[in-house]
């Protein structure tokens, strides 16, 4: 009964337009209220110890190095050089998101950092090259939603320090099912591109542009190879090269290329401060009501429900896949991971699901279900940077939405995917 009244709460809040954190922590606060045995300090309590956590320090850098990588024309960068290599083939430009993604993803680890630039450098463009609205809207959102498992990714980081994965284990794993959803994408490009659907390529760029391209986001390129190369080779915990990946951006973004001065670094920062308030928030308060759902043992009644269905390991995360795509359309990310992974995760582990497979199977389906029509937030962010209206983008994103969904299907169904780079890079 009191479950109920939290999940009502909390759901009943939402309908209202509360913001979802304040939704949780009110649903909590009546939780308390109508326990009766529970003080209300429990909810300042599980928020502080919701966000005292090392590992989540990575998060105000990351955010910092994508904000001034977005400001510091390093986004552009990375797009003159994706269109110079592959803007000339059939559907190029369309590809050209696709690849501008993977590189900006590996940078920014935000997706509405990756929406904001992708979708600002590139719509535009799609226009002029006699793309409708709708479907450069569709494009770019179809490649934000992929891009959620290119690392750094906010979400592995909070999900790592939330149920004791490895971050760096997350960060590689995430690589191989991306390039699923990239292989699937491009496939449906090049179908669109022959069936006339898609306007022509652009010409070809002429002799020594890509040398140039390459040279001018040289230094770009460079910081996912810190990254990794960092982690990898063990020199630094994530967070450490989080603090590295902050100063990078930072001197290459206003020394080098000289694209930020005070004014604008001051912006960055307080958008950081902002954005990173925001989050810790959600986190905290997020934590608090997946703690309450925890001590009413709610995790042993979804595990006996999940275990009556049938099925097996597969069987589960089927079904697992449905239901991350749900929670993230009214959850959003963060708070659809913070919730459900703890009730989900001890559930999988009895399924002789992986972990890690697990993780990197709910962060992909909770980046996809935040594009999902008719309120995903990702796909309202992308319609409106193209001035098209919601319904008529989402009619457009439809197929890329089934290649992303179908692509799920594939991670869900061979692990090893996901397994195979941490297990020869790590172990």
């Amino acid at each position: 009964m009191l479950i109920a009244l939290l999940v009502g709460a909390f759901i009943v809040l939402v309908a209202m337009g509360i913001p979802i954190a304040y939704s949780m922590g009110i649903a909590s606060i009546f939780f308390l209220l109508a326990e009766g045995r529970l003080p209300l300090a429990l909810v300042a309590q599980r928020l502080f110890a919701g966000i005292d956590s090392f590992p989540l320090m990575a998060v105000p850098f990351f955010i910092f190095a994508g904000l001034l990588m977005d400001t510091g024309g390093i986004s552009a960068r990375l797009v003159a050089l994706a269109r110079v290599m592959i803007g000339h083939v059939r559907g190029g430009l369309a590809m050209v998101v696709m690849l501008a993604e993977v590189f900006f993803s590996g940078i920014s680890g935000s997706t509405t950092a990756d929406i904001s630039a992708i979708g600002s450098a590139m719509i535009p463009a799609m226009r002029r090259a006699g793309y409708s609205p709708q479907r450069a809207a569709a494009i770019v959102a179809a490649a934000s939603s992929m891009g959620v498992l290119i690392p750094p990714c906010i979400m592995m980081v909070v999900l790592g320090s939330l149920v004791n994965i490895s971050i760096g284990r997350l960060f590689v794993a995430g690589f191989l099912p991306a390039a699923v959803m990239v292989i699937g994408l491009m496939a449906l490009i090049v179908v669109q591109a022959r069936r006339g659907i898609l306007p022509p390529s652009e010409a070809r760029a002429p002799r020594g542009a890509g040398w140039r391209a390459f040279k001018d986001s040289l230094l770009a390129l460079l910081l996912p190879v810190i990254i990794f190369g960092g982690i990898l080779l063990g020199i630094a915990t994530p967070t450490e090269i989080a603090a590295v990946a902050a100063v990078y951006a930072l001197v290459v973004s206003v020394f080098i290329y000289k694209e930020v001065d005070a004014r604008g670094l001051w912006k960055v920062a307080e958008s950081t401060i902002v954005l990173t308030g925001a989050a810790m928030l959600l986190i905290g308060l997020a934590m608090t009501f997946s703690w309450i759902l925890a001590s009413q043992q709610t995790p042993a009644a979804v595990a006996q429900l999940m275990l009556s269905v049938g099925g097996g390991g597969t069987g589960f995360l089927l079904v697992s896949v449905v239901v991350f795509l749900i929670a993230g359309v009214f959850l959003e990310g963060l708070p659809a991971l913070i919730i459900l992974m703890p009730i989900l995760l001890p559930v999988a582990e009895r399924m002789g699901v992986d972990p890690l497979h697990f993780g990197i199977l709910a962060i992909g389906t909770v980046g996809v279900g935040i594009f999902l029509p008719p309120i995903g937030i990702g796909l309202l962010l992308s319609s409106a940077i193209a001035g098209a209206s919601l319904g008529s983008v989402s009619r457009v994103f439809t197929p890329y939405l089934l290649v992303l969904i179908a692509s799920l299907i594939v991670i869900a169904l061979f692990p090893s995917i996901t397994l195979i780079l941490p297990r020869l890079l790590l172990d």
